[in-house]
């Protein structure tokens, strides 16, 4: 006999009684939190959320999801291992974001089944009897008696967040950088009034390679000069590739960027924003579709000649310099930015399968073949192509091919890529995340997919190693500092890989702290009161180093000039190991704005909507005595 604990009826307001409550609702969903407060001590619980109308799909990431009524109306969730024990009087937190047509207003109960025997120190519950009452709740300063269900009303816009920066509206910039950075023939919808159609000749050998994003980032190498009685390493450094179309960089922040869209589609929905991001990602996939040609094993990885492109000072709309492409084949291998584009691809099958099920099927079937293009031919692309190594210069491609056979593997459930993606696993201790190190994303994949507690060691030792107190050095005012190049980036990308293991379970507050401090950081929880995404607040670059920004027709400003165009949303490269900043385009090193700068930015701050109200309070998890 299952002994029901305590009922309780749905609730919209901040209370403390054990209850369920929602904290935003929009058109199409909700997002709430179930607050369990028992009279007795759990040693590993299961819980029954039952609403009066259906919800297509509820999401929890510190309980597991068990079960659903075949009318959508139940919904069995148990606990996971860190949060079994709940003290008798304590309380513990689990948010839920829940899918449901329309806004209908619902009501609901949630009940804890009992656990059997009591363990050694508890009391076995009583049965409640019929009579048995809940106390009264606070609704809006009235007082709602335990027989009635509140009602719930959508909010205007966020309301009621605790946010202390706008995810949302960081986010929706994030998405016009995207914009700005296109290529080839524009949509009639474009909203960056400054740009318009370029590089309409891109082609290789014939086949249009028009589309996709311009990279904008400046990169460096390191080469050897005769000085005549011997060689010297120095260090040059490209402020090119701003309107190059590389595909490895490319892949890595549309598959950044669709993980997140599977991972958060809420936020981009309650941001009011996820038809902008199905056509943010549609660019590059569209473009990869292009680049990718089965029938001649042939695929396009870079449009654009980096010393041409660097010699040209100006917008897109008016390069005349000739743009050689640069393709891999089976003599010229490159699994590297193969597999990452598959990764994005595949990502993309997956987030688009309800949007548009034909595209959908496209993405994956090319997803497919190209894998097997990369699994068959490997090697290092920049190897193959030496135009490249100067600008994106690879390290390797196991951590591209995990992530690509991980991605697959989601998208079709074929065990063969699963198989392939442990093969590729490197169980160590991640330097970073970016777009040559894809380890963490690896080893977080195989988390999500496989449960193997090795994964979940990996992704603690990484966000520890990034933390403060971690190996990985902090600038005084916080920010995590794993290199000069793209400071920001990097802290971003451990905030993006941080939020998605949160969304698979693990780390709960500790990493959700660490993820918003660093966002936070980047929109002006920093010494300068500075947000490095243009554009957001009133405090922001207006001199990055970003060609279109700085030109109009005939014209570019000087170095000490505002941009003349407003470039929303771009994320400055960021501060030096001292916070030390100075807007200067000349300083590509902390002013350069990139497509991969931005992707783990914005899908961390898609993160943070969704648990925003959890990381805020920081311990709403835990059990509070």
């Amino acid at each position: 006999m299952i002994a029901l604990l305590i009922v309780t009826t749905l609730l919209s307001v901040n209370a403390e009684d054990q209850g369920v409550y929602i904290d935003n609702q929009w058109n199409g969903g909700f997002q709430g939190h179930v607050l369990l407060h028992p009279a007795v001590a759990l040693h590993g619980w299961t819980i029954h959320v039952k609403f009066d109308h259906p919800v297509d799909k509820l999401e929890t990431w510190v309980a597991a999801l068990t079960s659903t009524s075949s009318d959508k109306t139940e919904f069995v969730l148990t606990n996971k291992d860190y949060d079994k024990d709940v003290l008798s009087g304590g309380n513990l937190k689990i948010d839920f974001v829940a899918r449901a047509s329309g806004t209908t207003s619902l009501a609901g109960t949630v009940t804890i089944e009992g656990q059997g025997p009591p363990s050694t120190g508890t009391q076995q519950p009583n049965q409640p009897t019929g009579n048995s009452s809940v106390p009264p709740v606070s609704t809006n300063n009235s007082t709602v008696p335990p027989s009635h269900s509140v009602k719930l009303t959508p909010p205007p816009g966020v309301g009621g967040s605790k946010m202390k920066y706008d995810y949302g509206k960081a986010m929706g910039l994030s998405i016009l950088f995207y914009d700005a950075q296109r290529s080839g023939k524009l949509p009639s919808n474009n909203p960056i009034p400054w740009r318009g159609d370029s590089a309409m000749g891109d082609n290789g050998d014939g086949h249009d390679l028009t589309g996709g994003w311009y990279d904008g980032k400046n990169r460096t190498t390191c080469i050897n000069v005769w000085l005549g009685f011997r060689y010297v390493l120095i260090k040059n450094f490209f402020p090119a590739g701003d309107h190059v179309k590389f595909n490895l960089p490319m892949a890595m922040s549309a598959h950044v960027l669709g993980w997140g869209l599977e991972k958060f589609k809420d936020a981009y929905e309650h941001a009011g924003k996820l038809n902008d991001m199905y056509d943010c990602l549609r660019t590059p996939l569209d473009y990869f579709l292009k680049c990718w040609i089965p029938s001649q094993q042939t695929y396009w990885v870079q449009v654009g000649d980096g010393g041409a492109d660097h010699a040209f000072w100006g917008r897109a709309e008016d390069m005349h310099m000739g743009r050689p492409a640069y393709k891999i084949h089976p003599g010229a291998p490159g699994s590297d930015a193969a597999g990452n584009t598959v990764a994005a691809l595949a990502i993309g099958a997956v987030v688009f399968k309800e949007k548009d099920a034909g595209y959908s099927a496209k993405l994956l079937e090319a997803a497919k073949s190209l894998y097997e293009f990369a699994k068959a031919n490997p090697g290092i692309y920049s190897n193959s192509v030496p135009q490249a190594k100067a600008f994106y210069g690879s390290s390797g491609y196991t951590d591209e091919m995990c992530e690509a056979a991980a991605e697959l593997y989601k998208a079709t459930k074929d065990q063969k890529y699963l198989t392939d993606a442990k093969s590729f696993y490197d169980p160590a201790v991640a330097w970073g995340y970016s777009w040559d190190a894809k380890q963490p994303g690896c080893q977080l994949l195989l988390w999500e997919l496989t449960q193997e507690a090795k994964y979940k060691t990996n992704m603690e030792e990484f966000i520890a190693s990034y933390a403060p107190g971690g190996s990985v050095p902090m600038t005084p005012c916080g920010l995590t500092y794993r290199d000069k190049w793209g400071s920001n980036r990097y802290a971003a990308n451990a905030a993006f890989i941080a939020v998605i293991a949160v969304a698979d379970g693990i780390g709960g507050d500790k990493f959700l702290n660490y993820a918003m401090s660093q966002i936070n950081y980047i929109l002006g929880d920093n010494n300068l009161h500075l947000s490095y995404e243009i554009g957001f607040g009133n405090n922001y670059p207006k001199r990055p180093h970003h060609r279109g920004a700085a030109c109009k027709p005939g014209w570019c400003a000087a170095s000490w000039q505002d941009s003349p165009n407003i470039l929303y949303g771009g994320l400055c490269g960021g501060p030096g190991q001292n916070d030390d900043y100075q807007d200067n385009r000349d300083d590509y090193v902390k002013n350069e704005v990139a497509c991969d700068f931005n992707a783990g930015f914005q899908t961390a701050c898609a993160g943070n909507i969704i648990h925003k109200d959890k990381a805020i309070t920081m311990i709403e998890l835990l059990m509070v005595l």
